[in-house]
């Protein structure tokens, strides 16, 4: 429909590897994307991003359009330019999730949500054409389609007239989508119910997206049902556009997916858990702020790439976080992002290789996840 193309290279299996095109940018695919919430990284600048090897990022609709306001973002020439970006493509997503989580007093109607802003009480109201309004201003290289975040659990009445809501928003947002440099993703919704997760992911591509992103997932079920809603919406997804899973950041649940085609990942969690001092390393995941780490002069992970591992210890990384050292949270951030993206970057070698079943055991096995996956 725009400029955005998608070349599958190779598939293992279902896993896919393959490159997204779009505004002069290529990304190799699977990918995994730093959030960058009001248009930063928390803690890392445009350097650091290139350092490592992001590609995609994702900003968000709800928060930029809050503030500093999305007129502010076009004024300053668009997205890429306001936070002097310009390593790869932008995403935003719809806004929605902030929407049916953050916002208070939220009322659902067919026209809008209404709700109050999480920040003054403000008033608010949302519609697909408003969500498609604020991320063409942003100027984001590719859009999100607004729909209902369906709370988990819920009964199977309740998500089917969400999904018949979430699929006529979709057609309003296609239909007022005017950018032709802006590619625009649908969002599979369906919660655990495997006809209506069919049925939401047929009728998207009957509407001929640029690409299609899985959403409500990792909400609180548990882990047979999380991979199960994604087999349930991958199935009936087109091989030629890419696929996106929303908000995922747990290394197993970032490996199950590429497992089933899978293409695209996000979330917050790398930055978030490394603010808390826990980290990602290929020995396994450590707590910095244990005292064990106090005296210890080796790397944070020998095996690592990035400039915190490269140039600091486990001493001074204890230290940092012990003294509530800003610093800390820089370096901790960068090391969390290099390992998810690092461990795509090894499982694009892995399907190139028809090995990728065996990349992913070996990875799972030197892990110990707790309930949340990491």
């Amino acid at each position: 429909m725009k400029n955005l193309k998608y070349t599958l290279i190779h598939k293992d299996g279902n896993a896919r590897l393959g490159q997204i095109e779009i505004n002069g940018y290529k990304v190799e695919t699977p990918c995994f994307m730093p959030v960058g919430t009001q248009a930063t990284v928390k803690f890392l600048d445009y350097k650091d991003l290139i350092n490592i090897n992001s590609s995609i990022i994702l900003a968000n609709t709800y928060h930029l359009w809050l503030r500093p306001t999305e007129e502010i973002v076009k004024q300053a020439g668009g997205i890429h330019k306001f936070m002097n970006y310009y390593n790869g493509p932008i995403l935003t997503d719809s806004g929605g999730f902030q929407v049916f989580s953050l916002a208070n007093l939220r009322n659902i109607h067919e026209e809008h949500v209404k709700f109050k802003s999480h920040i003054d009480g403000t008033t608010l109201y949302m519609s697909p054409e408003k969500s498609i309004h604020i991320q063409e201003a942003i100027g984001s290289d590719i859009a999100m389609s607004f729909d209902e975040c369906i709370p988990y659990p819920s009964d199977y009445d309740y998500v089917k007239d969400s999904v018949e809501r979430t699929l006529r928003w979709a057609k309003r947002g296609l239909d007022a989508h005017t950018r032709q440099d802006q590619a625009l993703f649908g969002i599979v919704q369906g919660s655990k119910y495997t006809d209506l997760r069919e049925y939401c992911a047929k009728k998207l591509v009957e509407m001929d997206f640029d690409g299609y992103s899985i959403g409500g997932t990792s909400v609180g079920e548990d882990k047979a049902t999380h991979y199960k809603m994604v087999e349930d919406s991958i199935r009936y997804l087109p091989e030629d556009k890419p696929r996106y899973e929303m908000g995922i950041g747990a290394i197993n649940d970032i490996l199950e997916g590429i497992e089933r085609g899978v293409d695209m990942f996000d979330c917050v969690l790398p930055t978030r858990i490394a603010r808390h001092g826990t980290l990602m390393t290929s020995e396994g995941r450590i707590n910095i702020k244990k005292t064990m780490y106090k005296n210890d002069f080796t790397p944070l992970d020998p095996n690592c790439d990035c400039e915190t591992c490269k140039t600091y210890t486990k001493a001074y990384l204890n230290h940092l976080f012990r003294t509530n050292e800003g610093l800390g949270n820089r370096l901790m951030s960068i090391h969390n992002l290099r390992f998810l993206i690092k461990l795509v970057e090894d499982a694009r070698v892995a399907i190139k290789e028809d090995r990728f079943i065996e990349y992913k055991n070996e990875i799972l096995n030197k892990y110990k996840f707790d309930e949340r996956g990491f």
